[in-house]
């Protein structure tokens, strides 16, 4: 699998002094075949068009990879990786600690991880548009900078993080190519990261524009990264969006964490498609500052991990309150989140579960584990609600917010002002720009309402969702209502309620699946430790077969 790449990076292994290693020239291959295999997908979801992306040029990656592998070979690679492969953030802390690892070495095994599966067309995942150039300098320094004092556990760990998020030194796309040239200041969580001392590896692939670009098209698809894909089942299952680089790239293991985004179900769904922990918190916890968004109202990022653990500590590394995200004012400031997990119990918590969902095995049985743990399980109804004008609210929001992020957060080298530019942008060339057209961004700017209309709509909204979940939570007193995978996404959003879902197994097929846990706003200390005592209860994450 990896020996055309290996063989060329054997050569690191004897260098004494710093050389510019080499990497195979990445060829873009007839993808015909595997076009037609997918052709007639029971999901039109998985019926791709295209794969590989026609505005990326993936040698860039191994040009910025490549002068950073110096003395890192195969033979380190492969002791280091029963140090490194699954471990959580705490485990990867301790190993530097006791001298097992150095940070430069954690995230050259990261990199070298990456060049080893996207060069190779059976493994490519696609889920990168961009790599940080300066990731081992960034290491190298952190290695330098480490003392006896305590600090953060986010310090040293290499992060990737989803495309639409502003980071110093690389281009922020949210996926588009009109956004090819958008190079910017760190959005204001990748300061409060910075500050902590974490390391920059990746820019993850994403659905383009978090999904707000074309209707009915494949999740994981942009223009600038092309068609992401699931390791668990590449062509087989959906990647889940808008999240899905972030998503998959550390099912692969390909960094320590990573960030993502959601409007809607954005962090949830790639989040349980990929078998991780996906945290969606309150919207207002964490800043949106730098982040090119569809809604002020929704919109918030969040940890995609492998553990809750790791989900807590980079949640905590994340947060602060932004003089320029209003959303953050008198937010609850940098909880050390992490601390708290282990005193996380299932035991005496009420647990709201919805009638319906249980002819689910899988949500059955892991409800029936949550019982057997002490928890209490009041079964309730799912009524079928829609919060009226929801998509108007997101194409009212983006209509001003996106045209506000290029002015305050985008590059100066961005000629549009407006969604209308943006659109017109994409028709001198739908091949390379939006070859599944860009119906749903189209609706934007069709929708005009005054501030007053959108002010109303706003509080229709969060009122029908809070109604939605206050209703059997007071009647039954719960503690947290649970749900599968991202199906009440677009309830919690309207509520402004957290979610967090944690992996709870696998269908006969090998899909993952994911168990939801919803709770009241700044609740995620709750949602955290309820979770932690579930994932230990439970231990369903599996790695990818074909990515051990």
């Amino acid at each position: 699998m990896r020996k055309t790449t290996v063989l060329i990076l054997l050569t690191l292994a004897s260098c004494k002094v710093a050389q510019k290693a080499t990497i195979p020239v990445w060829q873009p291959y007839d993808e015909t075949a595997e076009l037609a295999k997918n052709a007639n997908h029971e999901s039109t979801r998985l019926r791709y068009k295209l794969i590989q992306s026609r505005n990326l040029d993936k040698n860039t990656f191994w040009k910025a990879i490549g002068p950073q592998l110096n003395r890192f070979s195969e033979a380190d690679y492969v002791a280091l990786k029963p140090l490194i492969l699954e471990q959580g953030i705490p485990t990867l802390q301790d190993h530097i600690r006791t001298g097992k690892l150095t940070y430069e070495k954690l995230t050259q095994w990261y990199l070298y991880r990456i060049a080893q599966f996207e060069n190779n067309r059976t493994t490519a995942l696609n889920n990168l548009i961009a790599i940080n150039p300066n990731a081992v300098a960034e290491a190298r320094a952190r290695d330098k900078a480490r003392s006896g004092s305590p600090t953060h556990p986010i310090f040293g760990m290499p992060i990737i993080l989803k495309d639409n998020i502003n980071q110093n030194g690389m281009v922020t796309t949210a996926g588009a190519q009109a956004f090819y040239n958008n190079t910017t200041k760190d959005a204001f969580i990748v300061e409060q990261l910075r500050k902590n001392g974490a390391v920059f590896l990746a820019k993850a692939n994403l659905s383009e524009w978090a999904n707000f670009m074309c209707l009915d098209c494949p999740n994981g698809y942009s223009a600038m990264g092309g068609q992401t894909l699931n390791p668990y089942g590449p062509r087989q299952f959906d990647t889940g969006g808008s999240s899905s680089g972030s998503g998959s790239t550390i099912a692969a293991n390909y960094a320590a964490a990573a960030v993502g985004t959601e409007t809607s179900g954005s962090i949830l769904s790639p989040a349980s498609a990929n078998s991780l922990v996906g945290l969606k918190p309150t919207t207002g916890l964490l800043s949106r500052g730098g982040i090119v968004p569809i809604s002020s109202t929704l919109d918030t990022p969040g940890p995609m991990t492998r553990t809750v653990t790791d989900a807590a500590i980079l949640l905590s590394a994340m947060t602060g309150e932004d003089p320029a995200d209003p959303a953050t004012k008198n937010n609850p400031k940098n909880k050390t989140y992490w601390e708290s997990v282990k005193t996380g119990t299932l035991n005496r918590i009420r647990f709201g579960v919805y009638k319906p969902m249980l002819r689910d095995s899988l949500y059955a049985q892991n409800v029936a584990k949550i019982r057997a743990q002490g928890g209490t399980v009041i079964e309730i109804e799912l009524e079928q609600v829609a919060p009226e004008g929801f998509g108007t609210l997101l194409n009212a929001d983006m209509n001003v917010d996106l045209p506000d992020y290029i002015k305050n957060y985008g590059s100066s080298a961005l000629t549009f002002r407006s969604v209308d530019d943006i659109l017109a942008y994409n028709r001198q060339d739908s091949t390379r720009r939006m070859p599944y057209g860009q119906g749903r961004i189209a609706g934007v700017p069709k929708t005009q309402l005054s501030p007053d209309e959108v002010a109303k709509l706003r509080t229709g909204i969060r009122k029908t969702g809070v109604d939605y979940f206050e209703k059997p939570m007071k009647q039954h007193e719960l503690d947290v209502i649970l749900s599968i995978n991202n199906r009440s996404a677009g309830l919690a959003a309207a509520a402004n309620y957290p979610c967090l879902t944690v992996p709870m197994g696998y269908r006969p097929n090998g899909e993952p699946v994911g168990i939801t846990f919803i709770a009241r706003p700044f609740a995620e200390d709750k949602l955290l430790n309820i979770g932690y005592a579930f994932e230990q209860a439970t231990q369903a994450r599996k790695a990818p077969e074909a990515y051990k």
